[in-house]
């Protein structure tokens, strides 16, 4: 029991039988349909989708669909719940590697795609995706390579099988690395946390304002004054915070994490709360609203052979409190994402499985 809350999860399941990278996570909550996006190692890197069905502890799931026949990298998800649509943003490798969203309409166990739009026409990397419910809008944050590795933003629309795109706009004019957005949805903004290499890799958060197709940005605060990395920003809609996990460089690379607090155009931050004493990679979290929990999934390097793990959060005013971590898979895992289904009050970590094959796999907690 963690602050309350057992912890129990089933037998993982295969959603893809080759190995995969670039996993990517979100729930559609028309469907009740979890979708994970990844990249199909063995199917010549193309960018792929599978749709799973949690029921109980398991999940089962329908045949994965090519969205993307070119490699892929940096697979971002979201979910537009005005247009009920999923939409993966990616690094098209057969296209200059430029940056590209798709729409995917889900139907059953299944998934079809509208046609891919660029959206950045230069190489662009570390993207992350978030949806804007006040204004259903579609924000894609990424480091724009052709812009001296900028950090830059950009307001998507959805319209039927299609997405359009507003001007990109630079949030921070340095390389930025390792961004991850979310949306804070008692004030109506969008929060990006991200490496700041011209800043001494000091982990650092920027609010934004959508409006219309472009977004406007306050100024940048730092929450970590050490090299950070491995970014998942979360929002707890129950305490209204932003929630951000992180490795601390500075810490020898422990797994920490902070909440926010956003103020007009500004973000405010609590004391760093450390979860994972060990050297933590690939953080991803999400959000739990039927027990207002944090939920955030690591590999603990650490640990043997980098072992899943996650560990559940409680927010309350501006400080978080951890439980115990959790292993979940007793093998070598690699880029786990975590997603909240909303209709069966559970959580799906989804994950590359090195105990079998490099398979791509999730286990319902």
């Amino acid at each position: 029991t963690v602050s309350g809350t057992s912890i129990s999860f089933g037998s993982a399941a295969v959603f893809e039988s080759s190995s995969v990278t670039y996993i990517a996570a979100t729930y559609d909550s028309t469907n009740g349909k979890v979708v994970i996006g990844y990249k199909d190692v063995g199917n010549s890197n193309y960018g792929t989708a599978a749709v799973g069905t949690v029921s109980g502890t398991s999940i089962s799931f329908g045949t994965p669909v090519v969205f993307a026949s070119a490699a892929t990298e940096y697979i971002a998800a979201a979910y537009d719940s005005s247009n009920e649509k999923v939409v993966f943003a990616y690094t098209d490798d057969g296209n200059s590697y430029k940056g590209t969203a798709i729409v995917g309409t889900v139907s059953g166990t299944s998934i079809s795609f509208g046609s891919a739009t660029v959206f950045e026409s230069a190489e662009t990397d570390f993207i992350s995706a978030t949806f804007d419910s006040s204004n259903n809008k579609v924000v894609i944050a990424y480091r724009d390579v052709g812009n001296s590795n900028y950090g830059t933003a950009v307001v998507g629309t959805v319209s039927g099988t299609s997405i359009s795109f507003g001007t990109p706009v630079v949030f921070e004019s340095v390389r930025s690395d390792n961004i991850s957005a979310t949306f804070d949805s008692s004030n109506n903004k969008v929060v990006i946390a991200y490496k700041d290499t011209g800043n001494a890799s000091y982990g650092t958060a920027i609010v934004g304002t959508v409006s219309g197709t472009s977004i406007s940005f306050g100024t940048a605060v730092v929450f970590n004054s050490e090299t950070t990395s491995y970014f998942s920003a979360t929002f707890d809609s129950a305490n209204n915070k932003v929630v951000i996990a992180y490795r601390d460089s500075g810490n020898s690379g422990a797994g920490t994490a902070v909440v926010g607090t956003v103020s007009g155009t500004s973000i405010s931050f609590g004391s760093a709360v450390v979860y994972e004493t060990g050297n933590t990679i690939r953080n991803s979290s999400t959000f739990d609203s039927a027990r207002n929990k944090v939920i955030i999934t690591y590999y603990d390097n650490e640990n043997s052979n980098d072992y899943g793990t996650f560990v559940v959060g409680t927010v309350s005013g501006t400080s978080i409190s951890f439980g115990t971590p959790v292993v979940f898979d007793s093998s070598s895992t690699n880029y786990p994402s975590a997603t909240y289904d909303s209709t069966n009050n559970k959580v799906v970590i989804s994950y590359l499985d090195g105990g079998n094959s490099n398979y791509g796999t999730a286990v319902v907690v």
